[in-house]
């Protein structure tokens, strides 16, 4: 699913939060938001999963402008998956993760053999099966995480909209999650992530965009978004794109004066 922006317009409390912003992200990648605090990582989320409407511009899933997909017809395609872990009652990991599967039952209809088969294969993916049972609000913040991201993954959407999804985990289930993010890419699925760790950017990802302000600074693959002058222009930082035993990652290394 190809998922694009055009000349986006935002603003939030009187403050412009989106400012003719472009975005594009290809089906069979995966696509990294990074940029610092306040650059307008989840606003560009929010609004390509269509929980906020711009006030200038335009987003279309697969050449149809989203306002023109049903209801449904969307939750099945796209899965989005907020910066906030907040569960509200104490439901067990496997009715979280069911809930992913609303979008394909009829009203009033059970559990299917597919929904049961995708509750599972979720749960196993992000190494939470053997909590299933468990409440969530019983659990660590990092193992939540990984119960919410199995909710979004029980949805088997062409497109996932991730904010933040590795914050609060171990390197362990990081890499995980990351690994899971690939493989879904290699298939024809769509994965969108905001990211604060440009290693993981770097290292996972096929496009970066780079933003600052609520503008798209630069676009491109991880070797061509995070050289030295952007690092500098938009984080302040002396940092560099290296690798280490050949895999990428970034290395900050001073605060520019």
């Amino acid at each position: 699913m190809r998922i694009e922006a055009l000349g986006l317009h935002l603003s939030l409390r009187s403050r412009a939060v989106l400012c003719g912003l472009d975005f594009v992200a290809h089906a069979g990648e995966m696509t990294a938001v990074i940029g610092p605090n306040g650059a307008g990582k989840t606003t560009l989320l929010r609004v390509l999963a269509g929980l906020l409407t711009p006030a200038g511009g335009t987003v279309s899933l697969d050449g149809r402008r989203i306002a023109d997909w049903q209801p449904q017809e969307l939750a099945r395609a796209l899965a989005y998956l907020p910066q906030e872990r907040i569960v509200h009652w104490a439901l067990s990991a496997r009715a979280v993760v069911a809930l992913g599967r609303l979008p394909y039952q009829p009203l009033g209809a059970g559990v299917s053999a597919a929904d049961r088969e995708a509750i599972s294969a979720a749960l196993a993916a992000m190494d939470v099966a053997h909590l299933a049972d468990r409440p969530v609000l019983e659990m660590s913040g990092g193992e939540r995480a990984r119960v919410l991201v199995a909710r979004a993954l029980a949805q088997e959407p062409a497109a996932l909209l991730a904010d933040e999804p590795a914050a609060g985990l171990d390197p362990a289930h990081q890499l995980t999650l990351f690994r899971h993010f690939t493989k879904l890419a290699s298939v024809g699925r769509t994965v969108v992530v905001a990211l604060h760790d440009l290693s993981l950017a770097a290292r996972f990802c096929h496009r970066i965009v780079l933003m600052q302000a609520g503008r798209a600074v630069a676009a491109g693959t991880p070797e061509d978004v995070l050289r030295v002058e952007h690092l500098a222009a938009v984080y302040g930082i002396k940092g560099r794109y290296a690798t280490l035993d050949g895999v990428p990652v970034v290395l900050a290394t001073d605060l520019l004066p």
